[in-house]
């Protein structure tokens, strides 16, 4: 497929600008004037509009096919949530408006919380954070205004964090001040209490943990761990990524844990990928409320407001009190289950339970349990007897029509291929993937070169992955006025970083 650059035709246009017939127009100031006219394509509108059309036929999302990648949570987003984060009401409400005039984006936002409140089993929530990581990084500056305030942020300094975390865990315990203190993983996949009970002392400030684990395995020995933590005087943070799997069904808050954080743009449906849209409110317990940032979304009787006399609060994470459509689209998905919200979390769970029943056979399962709401399976026994890697079955999936798994991770599984199914993909859509993962396995034996030199039919093919992280070309350079003539020269260039 040509750049639209290379389909430029100098003269040609898509659309006339009309000048101003009959009005005083001032003139351009000669300092504000461009020098040369910008480089933009020149096309025909068809071609332009046909042009972006191939464009979009190549992108790939949650509405064109299965994706499963572990720990995204990559459901499927309702419809009818878009038409209603739509209404004038919500998307036309200016930010700086005054509550009054407010009150049902407010009331909203405060009916969210209770839902949130519900699911975590915890005591207030602050919106603020715009996804999980900034909830991390918030809950752990909770975490030093807690302590400071007891008069023990000195004394406490570390955070503990199991081999198996995200790896926003330890970026948010560095940008927080923290120094991580890592625990390992069992032969069943839990934390290895043994190993954690020579990590935890008064120096502890906390742990971060996300339960089920990045295995999809429900921590056995969470209550043991709790009182671990809170003997000494530490806290409990729960990463919430991996929520989908519990909603209805147990809380961290029942955990022991003392703030939560939840990705609305996982469990909630709110789209995400490619950078955003995201929400990552968090959840705290009574001690921790007076630290909440502002605003806080407050009740006076049948009116809300917006709550900035906190005298303790960390203050603004962000500006405003949140991505308010984000809530929209999550509060909407939440109120279409109503009480039946379990439901959701318990289909998540069998679809994937169904799927590494079909598929332990094929591939190594690093852990012999039943798994939450996503599993792990290694491409180990692949590597040794046929030399194929995950990252070779994840490439041939393309090939299939699939979007691949999340791969190698957890770093503790070697070549991993971490599976989410979520609760929105129907039981023949998950054959179908268990069906390409079994038939990959079989070309591996019998046709390795395939899946080495796959995918094969996507329109880009194998890239050199160490060459791309080497030599990075981030845009497309011209010496002068883009033309079709040596347009080809040009592109060649820019690959190889000219």
């Amino acid at each position: 497929m040509k750049l639209i650059y290379e389909k430029s035709q100098s003269g040609r246009r898509g659309i006339g600008v009309p000048q101003p017939d009959g009005l005083d127009v001032p003139e351009v100031p000669a300092e504000l004037r461009r020098k040369e006219p910008p480089r933009l394509p020149e096309l025909a509108e068809p071609e332009v509009l046909r042009h972006f059309t191939e464009l979009s036929t190549r992108n790939f999302g949650i509405d064109t096919g299965f994706y499963p990648l572990g720990s995204c949570t990559m459901k499927y987003n309702p419809r009818i949530n878009e038409r209603l984060v739509g209404l004038p009401g919500f998307a036309q409400l200016h930010p700086l408006v005054e509550d009054d005039a407010a009150q049902g984006a407010l009331e909203l936002e405060w009916e969210l919380e209770q839902i949130l409140l519900q699911v975590t089993g915890l005591d207030a929530v602050s919106l603020q954070p715009a996804a999980g990581s900034q909830g991390e990084l918030t809950g752990l500056m909770l975490f030093h205004a807690y302590f400071a305030d007891r008069g023990e942020d000195e004394q406490r300094t570390n955070i503990v964090i199991p081999d198996t975390a995200h790896g926003t865990n330890p970026a948010s315990v560095t940008m927080a001040g923290y120094k991580l203190t890592p625990v390992r993983t069992d032969q069943r996949g839990n934390i290895d209490v043994a190993d954690l009970r020579t990590k935890v002392d008064e120096h502890t400030a906390g742990l971060m943990l996300t339960n089920p684990s990045t295995l999809g395995l429900f921590d056995e020995n969470i209550e043991e761990i709790e009182r671990i933590f809170h003997g000494v005087g530490a806290l409990m943070y729960y990463d919430g990524a991996n929520l989908n799997a519990v909603c209805g069904i147990s809380r961290p808050g029942d955990m022991g844990f003392d703030v939560v954080h939840i990705n609305l743009h996982k469990t909630f449906s709110q789209p995400h990928g490619g950078g955003g849209p995201g929400g990552g409110p968090i959840a705290v317990r009574e001690m921790l409320e007076p630290f909440l940032p502002v605003p806080v979304v407050a009740r006076d009787g049948d009116t809300f407001r917006l709550d900035y006399d906190r005298p303790k609060s960390i203050g603004k994470v962000r500006a405003f009190s949140g991505p308010f459509g984000v809530f929209v689209r999550s509060y909407a998905f939440m109120r279409s289950y109503g009480p039946a919200l379990r439901e959701m979390s318990e289909v998540a769970v069998l679809n994937a339970n169904y799927m590494l029943a079909r598929l332990k056979d094929t591939y190594d399962v690093p852990y012999e349990r039943l798994c939450m709401h996503e599993f792990v399976l290694s491409a180990r026994t692949l590597k040794r007897e046929h030399g194929v890697s995950a990252l070779d079955v994840a490439k041939r999936l393309m090939d299939y029509g699939f979007h691949p798994p999340t791969i190698y991770f957890p770093l503790v599984v070697p070549e991993a291929l971490m599976i989410e199914p979520t609760e929105s993909e129907a039981k023949e859509t998950l054959d179908a993937f268990c069906e390409a993962l079994i038939a990959i396995a079989r070309e591996a034996a019998n046709e390795p070169d395939t899946v080495h030199s796959a995918p094969h039919s996507r329109p880009v093919k194998r890239l050199d992955e160490v060459r791309a992280a080497k030599e990075v070309v981030v845009k497309y350079r011209f010496d002068d006025h883009p033309a079709v003539e040596g347009a080809g020269d040009r592109q060649v260039e820019a690959q190889k970083g000219v």
